[in-house]
């Protein structure tokens, strides 16, 4: 079995894709945590990112929701309620019997937060990287999104 350190000086060509992909969107998720919280939205922790992650909740369905973040209802349901007890989403009743998820202007705001701090890290990977490689690991990424690679 490999050591934490034997795995870290693993070349990259090495690493997997699932862990390629994996630690840039976790630090991206704390990174948003931390900003969000230091910006006024403090109630938010990193179990809500399930719930607030593209393409948001508003105008969805719960079991929607859950479907995208891989998680059962009953745990969306327990986002949903702590949300809802913030301030940043209602509940209200939709078509026939079906629960529709709704943001508040409080969720609203979150929400643009969130853009602007995913442009900050943007800009910042933009020149980290420069913006040719940037824009290709962006064209790259899209291709994986849009593919039936992801479906």
């Amino acid at each position: 079995m490999a050591t934490s350190t034997e795995v870290l000086q693993t070349k990259t060509t090495d690493l997997l894709i699932g862990a390629l992909l994996r630690v840039p969107a976790q630090a991206i998720q704390r990174r948003l945590i931390k900003e969000l919280n230091a910006a006024g939205f403090d109630e938010l922790r990193l179990p809500h990112m399930a719930v607030l992650q593209f393409p948001g909740p508003d105008g969805a369905r719960p079991g929607t929701i859950a479907e995208r973040a891989g998680m059962s209802k009953q745990a969306i349901n327990q986002l949903l309620s702590s949300l809802e007890g913030y301030g940043y989403i209602v509940r209200s009743d939709g078509e026939g019997s079906a629960r529709v998820v709704h943001a508040t202007e409080r969720g609203h705001a979150a929400f643009w937060k969130m853009v602007d701090i995913l442009r900050d890290i943007e800009e910042e990977w933009r020149t980290e990287l420069g913006p040719e490689r940037f824009d290709q690991l962006k064209a790259l990424l899209f291709a994986v999104w849009d593919s039936p690679l992801v479906r």
